[in-house]
């Protein structure tokens, strides 16, 4: 029997979960190098899972299979494809700068009272948060998938809710509240969507007689399993609700803004660009793959709605007082990309989208950590409140720029090849949409610039005045992720290479093939 590596890869971090929970109250140091050494591990296991991964074989690798729940045909099935890995790759990578750029995020609290805050209980929940979404991207049983995709919102819940951001103009007993009320929006949001994919769920399962993709797909394929037109639109309507709440896509965004603004700048990151990504990765493997004509029925509405998220997210950052939700507001717009690129049913707009959410992680986790460690030093996260901090600490100004720059997808770094390619792919089947969605662009550069400007630029305000640069652990946070960002600007074949194969598996399952050039190339 080989190695269950897939098993392994999100089970560890799991391990390191009730690990580090367990760690006695007093040894708050030691809980943070544990999960840190938890997280690093599984980044290893992740690497391991991307090398043993072959491009040009079968579609889904590493598999694992056994008998879980029989009576109802539950299975405990896991496999990767290039999609798959790539994202498992990038949560990997994520999760150990998370945990360093939240070392004091969770220390007591010292107020009117001191408050003791549960240190262990934050890290422990970032591992399971990650243990949870890298099962999700492994999971080729729908049920199996189902239930990690909600569960994670657990963990997410009293990560939003009990361990909010500490910078709030209005005193931490309205801070505690606003925690609260943006916990709760988060959880009723995505389980609303979630009880909805569940009846889904049930009903694809009275059709198939199964939850297993691979089955399911076999069945279709040999004429076996023929779904009604009207079945095969409702149960995609009942899944892409779910996955369009947790992407997130307009008009079901709103939930976002609220938990960003409220949470501590890496469990910001880990919602935009981690546990988001299960959204978009999950329209990919199931709308695409178990509802192929019924994607295509609703394709012209969903690039509609994708288009009004990139437009109405970057014109409502450009507005935005407040520092963390212009972030959620610009995160809102590339959202929209993602989805465009995925609906654009286009090999061109899917390899752009897949590399579009790997790109976002890391542009967004450098912008929003960046401000985290601004927000912290100043106390406060309104835009107002600064000015001319590029004197006073050069190093995270710079950093703050590269951040913004990625955000706006300037040419040289990483975003700017997946936009480009999602615009490419869009415009060769949808051109009016891929025009009115350049627009997005000319607002990133707005809303960042904007940002940038009033921040870091002119006369030094008193209150920052005597700001500390970036420390050694700062800098060991984003550093790596910067040099990641130009890396993939310039050199993005270790992505695509990756995710290509299975993009054509993806096109191959819509039955669809890219539009021919209107003028062929010189031979």
């Amino acid at each position: 029997m080989s190695f269950p590596l897939l098993t392994a890869t999100a089970a560890l971090p799991a391990i390191g979960a009730i690990a580090t929970a367990a760690v006695p109250a007093a040894k708050r140091t030691a809980a943070k190098w544990l999960a840190l050494l938890f997280s690093l591990a599984t980044l290893v296991l992740a690497i391991v899972v991307l090398v043993r991964f072959d491009p040009d074989g079968d579609r889904y690798q590493l598999t694992e299979s056994h008998a879980w729940i029989a009576d109802f045909g539950v299975r405990y099935e896991l496999g990767v494809d290039g999609i798959a890995v790539a994202l498992i790759a990038l949560t990997a990578l994520l999760i150990p700068f998370i945990v360093l750029a939240g070392w004091h995020d969770a220390d007591p609290l010292e107020t009117g009272n001191k408050r003791w805050r549960p240190t262990q209980g934050f890290f422990a929940l970032i591992l399971a948060v990650e243990a949870m979404v890298i099962i999700s991207f492994e999971a080729t049983d729908v049920f199996l998938f189902y239930i990690f995709f909600e569960a994670m919102l657990i963990p997410m819940y009293f990560l939003i809710g009990g361990f909010g951001d500490r910078a709030h103009e209005h005193g931490e007993e309205t801070a505690a509240t606003q925690r609260s009320y943006a916990a709760v929006k988060f959880l009723l949001y995505n389980l609303a969507g979630g009880l909805i994919m569940l009846a889904a769920v049930i009903g694809l399962y009275v059709v198939a007689g199964n939850f297993s993709l691979t089955e399911i797909a076999e069945a279709r394929a040999d004429g076996s399993l023929d779904m009604a037109t009207s079945t095969e639109r409702w149960l995609f309507l009942g899944f892409f609700f779910a996955f369009a709440v947790k992407a997130p896509l307009w008009p079901l965004h709103t939930w976002l803004p609220n938990a960003m603004q409220e949470s501590t700048a890496p469990v910001a990151v880990l919602i935009t660009a981690v546990v988001d990504k299960v959204g978009t990765f999950a329209m990919l493997r199931f709308c695409l793959g178990l509802f192929p004509e019924a994607s295509k029925w609703a394709t012209p509405v969903i690039l509609v709605l994708a288009v009004i998220s990139i437009i109405y997210g970057a014109l409502l950052a450009v507005g935005q007082r407040d520092i963390k939700r212009l972030i959620a507001y610009a995160s809102i717009s590339h959202f929209g990309f993602i989805i465009m690129g995925i609906f654009a049913m286009t090999s061109q707009g899917q390899s752009g989208a897949t590399l579009y959410m790997v790109n976002h992680g890391i542009s967004t986790a450098v912008l929003m950590l960046i401000a985290g460690f601004l927000i912290s030093r100043r106390g406060s996260r309104l835009i107002a409140d600064y000015g001319g901090v590029q004197k006073v600490a050069p190093v995270l100004a710079g950093t703050f720029l590269i951040g913004g720059l990625a955000t706006l997808s300037l040419p040289g770094l990483a975003p700017f090849v997946s936009e480009f390619l999602v615009l490419v792919g869009t415009f060769t089947r949808y051109p009016v949409i891929g025009i009115i969605a350049t627009l997005g662009i000319v607002l990133a550069a707005l809303y960042t610039l904007v940002l940038y400007q009033r921040t870091m630029t002119g006369p030094v305000k008193p209150e920052v005045a005597a700001m500390p640069d970036l420390r050694v652990r700062e800098i060991a946070v984003v550093a790596p992720l910067v040099v990641l960002l130009v890396f993939l600007g310039v050199y993005p074949k270790p992505v695509t290479d990756v995710v290509n194969p299975a993009v054509k598996h993806t096109m191959s399952d819509v039955e669809k093939k890219d539009p021919r050039p209107e003028v062929e190339a010189a031979k």
